[in-house]
């Protein structure tokens, strides 16, 4: 290289602080403008950026900067005086956070390196000198190994997704509570101890990178090569890690705080390295570890098998599985939804606020809606909403990645209950002591055995809501405590034959969904003990597998016989009230055959079993009919000029599908609107048979009578009278007159919550005027009235107690809410600020909601 090619090399030296790195940038772009091409030049400041923000944050001894310009390209050397720190090699998994300024470098230099010498370590590249051929980059070669002895650690059933996250996570807040430290807000940690969970943590990132060698694999065990004496500064890291998340938590830091399964990952890690290294400990699996919480594994057929309608979502929020119900009450096919983004199922008005509630999520780890029931528009395929009440649960995945269950209950129908923590609302496993769970299932029960699986049965028959659901809790405690296998097959009201459990433990055998599903009918020909049991006969021992019969219904009963093995079988019918509800085989790999008492035992165990499900059909019809009734009691809004309406209504969590609470709208015979809501005691279909007669009776006494609103809640109060029972109800009546900027709200309550006005700027106030006495009393009393003018595009809302009252809380606090949600949605469209509100207050509250809102659009 001649004298007129190269320029004489430059140094800077810097000190390891923060600010070192916008020293270096403005150094080099001083050195090298106008002597190199522009691209060049900023190519050479982004590698020298990352290297000297390495060297402060992992070297933190004094840095030079070394740079000179050859041709048209440039050489550049970074050296720090820490050569027992080396360079993290093999391979850059997608997640991780270290070695992402080194992959900088591989990607942008021509040639680059590193020397390591007696007194410091120095990094080098060269960028774009055309008169020499490009070598193939050598790689930056493995670290010095630490000195003295290492010990191996087992880490198995790792999900290696989660583990490079929680490693990108753990770098992430290190680095920011570095940072602070150095600009003098340590957070409460001591700078040897930050010093020492900072080389901690990139010794334990290094072994990681080391072992993640084998298959790309989601769960892999790994043995990795970690210091003998490692476990202190590993217990120091643990610390600091956990200082570090509670400055996440309140915002002290910018890093996010880490998800719930994250979090346990790490903990699980640490204590594991710890564990071996301290007290030579055995190495617990991540996939039997106890956590807490330990949310319940994911199982596709879960959502498939529930009759309620269930969708589940990754975390990218695509729909992974879905059942025919809820494809069914939306409009798709269920093919059609796997794969799409939820988004599809959200009406447009609230998609924003879903994508900023998941995101939210997944940044803060802190849920805003799983485990609380929440009342909203589902999106149908047509473009038309139907109103749900959605209920979100999150499960794990074997490889530590999360799924979202959300379950889309019609909002005529009640939701199923809500756990007491807040958790996944599946009935759980029942918990059984480890020596039950081991021991091989046998019939041989002692008679308090006996009553214990009867009384278990029973509890999860008569607590399940989903019949299927309740009858596969059933089966898992059959085949842990008594048998190898069984399965339940049911008619239907038509009279065909479903399979609609099957249970076995082995793991070799196909999925127990392969045996399930409709048969072939229950015909005259059919001689097996299936359509034998369907007809009324059992219990019987089935011997023989072969000896099933010859038709299409005999064959399918064969088939389950021939794949899952069974050296005897007792099939036995489910008979309730004297009707056949379907039949239970129960099978044994043992030879021996049942004795009379574990036949008897069989026999009430399928009793307990028939009433289960008789009873979950008599609610389900019960169910279908408060669904029709509730929908024939809310009318839909008239179309009145110059007004816009909108109503909801969302039935109680915890009560019955129907209640007390209703609105309406009509128009009057001089064509003013007349509006009313109201609610009547009590939360049960007598409730809503009271409320049918008030509100029919009321819509009368209006369009009969033509009075003010005062005169007909007077006229409603001895109408109520004449019932056979006087009914206890609140009651809002009021009458919208003229339009634009004469239109006027002329109401009278019936010790009903005061109307909500809100104007476009966002003010708002309540319609005290107007207020009365409740209906029922027995007390005549003069009833006032109000009349209260309408700005143009203002909003009123009627609505009833459930949306406000909470059992936890002062009355005036839950009206001030309900103020504050409302100003901030007064120029929203109607049907979002209704729905905004159910939302926002439905998820809370435990009572049917109701309301309706007017606005003039003049």
């Amino acid at each position: 290289m001649s004298d007129a090619d190269a320029v004489e090399t430059t140094r800077r030296p810097l000190p390891p602080r923060p600010d070192s790195p916008a020293l270096a940038r403005r150094f080099v772009r001083g050195r090298l403008a106008g002597k190199v091409p522009p691209d060049t030049v900023d190519t050479a400041v982004l590698v020298i950026s990352e290297l000297v923000t390495n060297a402060v944050l992992h070297a933190r001894t004094g840095i030079q900067v070394a740079v000179r310009a050859v041709g048209g390209g440039v050489h550049a050397r970074v050296t720090d005086r820490a050569p027992h720190r080396g360079l993290v090699p093999g391979r850059r998994h997608p997640y991780t956070d270290t070695g992402r300024g080194l992959y900088v470098i591989e990607r942008l230099t021509d040639r680059y390196g590193v020397d390591t010498g007696e007194r410091g370590k120095t990094v080098w590249f060269e960028l774009g000198d055309p008169r020499a051929p490009a070598p193939a980059p050598s790689g930056w070669g493995p670290p010095d190994p630490p000195d003295g002895a290492r010990r191996t650690v087992t880490l198995a059933d790792v999900p290696w997704e989660l583990c490079m996250a929680d490693r990108q996570h753990r770098h992430a807040i290190l680095r920011e509570l570095l940072l602070a430290a150095a600009s003098g807000d340590p957070l409460g940690v001591g700078p040897d101890a930050l010093h020492t969970a900072h080389d901690a943590n990139n010794m334990l990132s290094a072994c990681l990178a080391a072992a993640d060698r084998g298959p790309d694999a989601d769960i892999r065990t790994v043995a990795l090569s970690v210091p003998a004496d490692a476990a202190p500064a590993l217990g120091t890291l643990r610390d600091v890690l956990d200082a570090a998340e509670d400055a996440t938590r309140t915002e002290a830091l910018l890093s996010r705080p880490a998800l719930p399964q994250s979090t346990a990952l790490q903990k699980w890690l640490l204590d594991e390295v710890i564990g071996q290294l301290d007290e030579d400990r055995p190495p617990t699996a991540w996939t039997v570890a106890s956590r807490d919480p330990t949310p319940l594994p994911w199982d596709a057929d879960q959502v498939r098998e529930s009759r309620l309608p269930t969708v589940a979502t990754d975390d990218r929020n695509r729909i992974t599985a879905v059942n025919e119900a809820a494809a069914d009450l939306l409009g798709w096919d269920a093919g059609d939804l796997v794969g799409r983004r939820l988004t599809v199922l959200i009406p447009e008005h609230l998609r924003d606020r879903h994508i900023a509630a998941f995101t939210s999520l997944l940044l803060t780890g802190r849920p805003r809606i799983l485990g609380r029931p929440v009342p909203l528009p589902a999106l149908h395929r047509d473009g038309s909403t139907v109103p749900v009440r959605l209920l979100i649960q999150s499960q794990e995945k074997d490889d530590g990645r999360t799924v979202f269950v959300a379950h889309l209950i019609p909002r005529t129908t009640a939701s199923p209950p809500e756990a007491p923590d807040g958790g996944d609302t599946r009935w759980p496993e029942e918990p059984r002591e480890p020596a039950r769970r081991a021991r091989r299932p046998t019939m041989d029960l002692s008679p308090i055995e006996r009553l214990s699986l009867l009384t278990d049965s029973e509890r999860a028959l008569s607590s399940a809501q989903d019949l299927v659901q309740g009858l596969r809790q059933v089966g898992r405690m059959l085949t842990r405590r008594l048998v190898d296998w069984c399965a339940v097959d049911l008619l239907d009201e038509h009279g065909e034959v479903e399979r609609v459990l099957v249970v076995h433990h082995d793991p070799a055998l196909p999925s127990p969904a392969a045996y399930e599903g409709r048969f072939p009918p229950l015909t005259h020909t059919a001689r097996g003990p299936l359509a034998r049991a369907l007809r009324g006969a059992g219990p019987l021992v089935l011997t023989d597998a072969t000896a099933y019969g010859d038709g299409p219904l005999d064959a399918r009963y064969a088939e389950l016989f021939d794949r899952l093995g069974a050296g005897k079988a007792v099939i036995t019918p489910l008979r309730a009230r004297r009707d056949v509800l379907g039949a239970v085989t129960l099978g044994r790999l043992s030879p021996d055959l049942p004795t009379q008492a574990e036949l008897e035992f069989v026999q009430d165990l399928a009793h307990g079993i028939a009433l289960g499900v008789e009873n979950a059909r008599l609610y389900d019809q019960a169910r279908k009919v408060a669904e029709r009734l509730q929908q024939s009691l809310l009318p839909p809004l008239p179309a009145a000029e110059h007004l816009e309406l909108a109503a909801r209504y969302a039935p109680s969590t915890i009560t019955a599908q129907a209640g007390g609470d209703w609105y309406d709208g009509f128009v009057l015979p001089n064509g003013d609107l007349a509006l009313a809501i109201g609610d009547v005691a009590g939360h049960d279909i007598d409730a809503t048979a009271t409320m049918s007669r008030l509100s029919g009776m009321l819509r009368g006494a209006a369009v009969v009578c033509r009075e003010p609103p005062e005169e007909v809640l007077h006229h409603l109060d001895i109408a109520n009278r004449l019932l056979a029972e006087e009914a206890t109800a609140t009651c809002i009546y009021a009458v919208v007159k003229g339009a634009g900027a004469d239109c006027v709200l002329v109401h009278s309550s019936a010790g009903h919550p005061p109307p909500l006005l809100t104007t476009p700027d966002g003010a708002t106030r309540y319609l005290d005027g107007g207020s009365g006495l409740m209906l029922g009393t027995g007390v005549d009393l003069p009833r006032p009235s109000a009349r209260t003018p309408l700005p143009p595009h203002s909003t009123v809302l009627l609505y009833t107690d459930g949306l406000i009252e909470r059992r936890d809380e002062p009355i005036d606090a839950s009206l001030q809410r309900l103020r504050e949600h409302a100003g901030a949605l007064a120029r929203a469209p109607l049907g979002v600020f209704c729905d905004e509100l159910l939302i926002r207050l439905g998820a809370d509250g435990t009572d049917d909601i109701a309301l309706i809102a007017l606005r003039p659009t003049p």
